[in-house]
């Protein structure tokens, strides 16, 4: 497969071969609004997405479905277990059985016991939806340093005011979290899912898919920044995350060991820096 150019002109060596099974993001139903009156409003889809590699059922995601093979290969990438997009082969995405096959360049015993380990060890997190930290992630992230990057005020403002344009879904319907890569005030690439893991994963994804760098972009979730939205961001190489809601403990602890600069409450020209306060420049923007 001819491997393509993506926004910032690098090529691609190489891409699997996918399916182009994303669904629309909502449904139209009737309520009944306090007066009695019916109304059409739209909800959310939700769908079980089970995904396996190489016949393996490794776990079911529920998923908006919008981006179903950029959320597979950015699961697989944020649970480590796989490092080279080249060793996928194939992502097939089938909503008549709910499943997404994976499809492995080298199939053999090795790699099914080493998935079979992975499996084993894994940590319940606080994701919406059980998300898993899959192997030896939290040991692998003592290794992960990202270097320092520089941030203005007035960057972070005009980022802010260019994603009012975005959370179709959420103006439209709600109960979604949504995610965003930024190049200073540039929204990148912007996903909305029923759960904030799968809107990381997504863009993830994306970035594996397009051999995309990390370290002079900005991450922006709706979502709490805890302990598996800073190892997955941490393990994209991006050095800024921010969100227009509130952090946990070891969100922020597991951000100071990686070197993350966090940023919380987010929203209009209010935000909090809870690490990496050195990196960002106050200046005077209002």
């Amino acid at each position: 497969m001819k491997g393509r150019a993506h926004q910032s002109g690098r090529p691609e060596s190489y891409q699997p071969d996918m399916t182009n099974a994303g669904l629309a993001f909502s449904m139209t139903t009737v309520a009944v609004d306090e007066n009695g009156e019916p109304r059409d409003i739209e909800l959310v889809g939700e769908r079980a997405l089970t995904l396996y590699v190489d016949k393996q059922e490794i776990v079911t995601l529920m998923t908006m479905g919008t981006h179903p093979e950029l959320l597979t290969l950015g699961y697989l990438k944020n649970q480590g277990f796989f490092d080279n997009i080249g060793d996928i082969k194939i992502v097939q995405v089938d909503w008549a059985t709910e499943a997404v096959a994976v499809v492995t360049q080298h199939q053999n015993e090795q790699l099914a016991e080493q998935l079979t380990q992975q499996m084993a060890q894994r940590t319940v997190t606080t994701g919406c939806g059980q998300g898993t930290v899959f192997g030896k992630l939290l040991e692998k992230l003592q290794a992960i340093k990202i270097p320092a990057y520089a941030i203005k005020q007035s960057t972070l403002y005009g980022m802010l005011d260019a994603l009012k344009n975005y959370n179709e879904v959420y103006k439209t319907a709600g109960a979604v979290h949504g995610c965003a890569l930024c190049s200073g005030t540039n929204i990148d690439f912007f996903i909305e899912d029923v759960g904030r893991h799968n809107a990381v994963d997504a863009i993830a994804g994306y970035m594996w898919l397009n051999n995309i760098s990390g370290d002079n972009k900005i991450f922006y979730t709706t979502g709490r920044l805890t302990s598996e939205m800073v190892i997955k961001v941490s393990q994209m190489g991006i050095p800024v995350l921010l969100s227009r809601s509130g952090a946990t403990q070891m969100g922020l602890e597991m951000a100071k060991q990686s070197g993350i600069t966090l940023i919380s409450r987010a929203k209009g020209k209010h935000f909090l820096v809870l690490n990496g306060v050195e990196n960002v420049e106050f200046d005077g923007a209002v």
